[in-house]
This record gives C-alpha cells, sequence and structure tokens, in this order.
C-alpha cells in the first residue's frame, strides 16, 4: 500500500497507523524491565495511551514507581514538566497479552533470547490485528530472524532504543529483509512523536552500535579478569583520557551484565567468531546475580539501585 504524505513530513498508510496523528491509538508494550519501562514512559510523556504487559506484577509495580520516580525527578529538577500522575494515568499495565489486541504498534523489550522471544511473537501474531506493527527492541538478534516468526514479516522492524530511553535522543532503525516502506514510515512517524531520531542501519547481529559496545565492554572485562586494572582504573581511563561520561565497565552495569552476557552469545553464535567469547569474570557475576546497577552489584558496588548514584569500585582478585 502507498504511503500517503499528509503534509507535515509524517505519513500515513491505509491499513496501518498514523503515528503523527495527534490521536494516535495506544501503543503496546511487552516487558516491563528497564527497558520496557523506559519506552512506556517515553511513549506516555508525549500523550499517548499505552498497555505494557508483564507476566510479573512485581514488575509492573516497579515500572510504576520507576516512572513516577522520574518525572517527580524531572519537575524538581526543572529538567521537563510532564506530571507524574498524567503520565501514570495514560499507562495500564496488564500481565495478559490479550490485552494488546487493539495497538497499532507493539514495541517488544523481552531479554535477548530468541528461545522466549519466538512463543511471544507467536502469540502477538494471532492476538494483534493485520495492520498492527510490530517493532522489535533488540540489542543484537537481527530483526529478519524474528520476522520469521510471524505471518506478517512486512510489518516487522527494529528499533534499537539506548538507555535510560526517555533521557536518549537518537535510536537505530533497522528495517528486516521483508519490512515494507509503509511501515518503515509509520514507525519513523511514531520515534519523530516521541522526540527521537532515527538512524536507520541494515539488518544485521548487533547493528552498528552493539557490535562495537560489545567487544568494548567485553575487551574491559578481560583487563579485570587479568588484573591489569581495577574496574575502577578501566572507567577512569576512558572518562578522563577520552571524555566518555561513563567508562565501558560502568555502561555495562548500566545496561545490565545478563543483557551484555546474552548480546555476546548471540554474536559469538551468528559470526562464529571468537572475538566475541565472553569474559570469564563476566559469566561469573551474571551466575552470581550481580548483574548491575538494577541488582546494586556488578562490575561496582551501588548504594542505591533506583537512582544514578556514584558506584563504588568492586574489586575482584
Amino acid at each position: 500500500m502507498p504511503a500517503v504524505d499528509r503534509g507535515d513530513g509524517a505519513f500515513a498508510t491505509s491499513g496501518e497507523p498514523d503515528a503523527g496523528n495527534q490521536h494516535m491509538s495506544t501503543v503496546g508494550v511487552v516487558g516491563a524491565g528497564v527497558m520496557g519501562t523506559g519506552v512506556a514512559e517515553a511513549v506516555a510523556r508525549v500523550s499517548r495511551s499505552v498497555v505494557l504487559v508483564d507476566v510479573s506484577a512485581d514488575a509492573l509495580e516497579r515500572a510504576r514507581a520507576a516512572i513516577h520516580r522520574n518525572c517527580r525527578m524531572g519537575r524538581l529538577l526543572g529538567t521537563d514538566a510532564a506530571d507524574p500522575q498524567e503520565v501514570l494515568d495514560r499507562i495500564e499495565t496488564t500481565g495478559s497479552l490479550e490485552a494488546l489486541a487493539d495497538c497499532d504498534f507493539v514495541v517488544e523489550n523481552i531479554i535477548e533470547d530468541f528461545a522466549l522471544k519466538a512463543p511471544v511473537y507467536a502469540e502477538l501474531d494471532r492476538i494483534c490485528p493485520s495492520g498492527t506493527i510490530f517493532i522489535a527492541n533488540t540489542s543484537a538478534i537481527p530483526i529478519t530472524r524474528l520476522a520469521s516468526l510471524t505471518t506478517r514479516p512486512d510489518r516487522v522492524i527494529g528499533v534499537h532504543f539506548m538507555n535510560p530511553v526517555p533521557q536518549k535522543p537518537a535510536v537505530e532503525l533497522i528495517p528486516g529483509f521483508h519490512t515494507s516502506p509503509e511501515t518503515l514510515a509509520a514507525t519513523t512517524a511514531l520515534l519523530a512523536v516521541m522526540g527521537k531520531q532515527a538512524i536507520q542501519v541494515r539488518d544485521a547481529s548487533g547493528f552498528v552500535s552493539n557490535r562495537v559496545l560489545m567487544l568494548m565492554i567485553n575487551e574491559a572485562a578481560f583487563l579485570l579478569h587479568e588484573g591489569t586494572a581495577t574496574a575502577a582504573t578501566v572507567d577512569e581511563v576512558f572518562r578522563s583520557c577520552f571524555g566518555h561520561p561513563m567508562g565501558p565497565l560502568e555502561t555495562a552495569d548500566l545496561i545490565g551484565l545478563d543483557t551484555i552476557l546474552l548480546s555476546l552469545e548471540v554474536l559469538l553464535e551468528h559470526y562464529a567468531d571468537p572475538k566475541f567469547r565472553p569474559s570469564p569474570v563476566l559469566r561469573e557475576l551474571v551466575n552470581a546475580g550481580c548483574t548491575g546497577r538494577k541488582a546494586g552489584r556488578g562490575f561496582h558496588h551501588y548504594s542505591d539501585v533506583s537512582s544514578s548514584s556514584t558506584p563504588r569500585p568492586l574489586e575482584l582478585t
């Protein structure tokens, strides 16, 4: 179906959601982890309704608390005027995928495990109307592979959101092999409504950002494992010598070490290149439950899991 120029830079298609319309329908978000919570907040902040789905009631409660806290902090600091209650009022939380039946877009945020994603896509394909666009917020899994799980591969597209989602101005936009021009236009329009710059890249495991970032984080973990430097020293080199706002191991803690490990395993499987083999210390920390900020401990210790407090170094022997 041809895209129709609405005259304001956005596009609408017959049978496709009009992402630029002020009365755009609900956006579904699957997964109430760090990324899913961020996506739900970012959509609700621009006066759109959200259905946030997770099998864990506790995760949904934590998501609502985090969104309220983020909006309240923004108002206190004067960085934004979003009213916490108004944002939360636009977000429906549920444990049932069936609640996504009326959504124009569904953003999937499940961890980087294809075996866990596969049955969810099959259910979404059954539940959602044929015009619903599925957005895969994935770090490393190819979009074409995820699209193959559905009967609508032309309506599946990748959007790699960056963490924290509400604060990051750009995303990677990844069309799959079958993604239609209409899906690409509608998704780009949605992202524009959210205030996101869409940087389009080709579909390949890890895309651009994580193909490079995962290697940097993993090599930094190897430095720690080999005793070349402490985690604090590694991060200080990147902050002070290169002007990075965060070092690679702090970045890993923010992303989540479990996500880092899974992403490296996907890259290793896809490219069969040993350069992606995970560092032993990374695997050890994940096995120990030390998955980063969300757990209070990763490569660094964190006194307040919910805040952006300065990390305290974790010394490994």
